[in-house]
């Protein structure tokens, strides 16, 4: 069995009954449910529908999107999420670039880092670089400044975890702004790269071993062995070709309003919603969220 979810930007609810109807129909689906009105829905099926990209592609034109999975174990026991443009709205260190007054050529190499064009790595080893002189005081001003949360976190770390579900937060970022974004929603644990500083001033380099791709999939993989759990039982959220490892890995892997060569290689895509869509893609209706 699996479950067709159709949802769409909460702050814009135009999924119709009409719509969910007719594809219920054509598809042979069972009765559907609404989980938040106007915002999402989903219902039953007994096969995975030939034309499901075909469908897909034409509800993305309408503001929609469409999440087909298997019915079984939907909700996860752990959350494995990015935090740049993931969780929070912004790359930290373009935000710490403009600071610097290099903001366009950072923000270039990023975009091509997370679309998988420059190794990720390299990438950072030379946004970094570009950084050196940089007083260590500005990170707190990008923190309070420059960074706000994505839209949907707060509901969807206190919904899981109030359903007892873990969460951890991997960054191909750092640790300065993971420790904060962590306990402003509640991660239970952080991991991230560390930014060097000396005489209070950023040194342009950044601690090693670099935690990129690999380091994702490894906390998949520690982090669920420790807590005994399996590796279809977590949720895992990002936007970058460096988050492909775990997204691939974990038995829910979402690509939000992710590159286009990163969610062309995923099987969940939520391009319109939220954070929220993590909670309805799991059966979770609105007035069971928290936060």
């Amino acid at each position: 069995m699996y479950t067709a979810t159709l949802l769409c930007n909460p702050d814009n609810p135009v999924l119709e009954p009409a719509l969910i109807e007719s594809l219920r129909n054509a598809w042979g689906g069972d009765e559907a449910v609404w989980l938040a009105l106007g915002a999402a829905a989903e219902f039953p099926l007994k096969q995975m529908p030939a034309n499901r990209w075909d469908v897909w592609a034409d509800l993305q034109s309408m503001g929609v999107d469409l999440v087909i999975q298997p019915s079984a174990e939907r909700k996860k026991k752990m959350l494995l999420a990015d935090m740049d443009s993931t969780m929070i709205q912004q790359e930290c260190i373009d935000e710490l670039a403009e600071e610097a007054g290099v903001g366009a050529r950072v923000k270039d190499i990023t975009a091509r880092a997370m679309n998988g064009e420059l190794d990720f790595e390299g990438a950072l080893t030379e946004r970094v670089g570009l950084l050196k002189g940089l007083p260590e005081s500005v990170i707190t001003k990008v923190l309070e400044e420059r960074i706000t949360l994505m839209p949907g976190g707060q509901q969807l770390l206190a919904t899981m975890k109030a359903d007892g579900a873990y969460a951890a937060l991997v960054s191909g970022g750092f640790t300065a702004f993971t420790a904060r974004v962590a306990a402003q929603l509640g991660f239970d644990e952080n991991r991230a790269n560390t930014l060097l500083t000396e005489d209070g001033k950023l040194t342009g380099e950044a601690g090693r071993p670099i935690l990129g791709r690999e380091a994702k999939v490894e906390a998949l993989e520690q982090i669920s062995a420790r807590l005994g759990i399996s590796e279809a039982g977590v949720i895992a959220v990002g936007d970058g070709a460096n988050d492909l490892g775990m997204l691939k890995r974990a038995g829910a892997g979402v690509a939000l309003h992710a590159k286009p060569s990163v969610a062309a290689e995923c099987e969940i895509r939520i391009n319109h919603g939220d954070l929220t869509a993590l909670l309805y893609i799991q059966g979770y209706a609105q007035d069971e969220f928290k936060g």
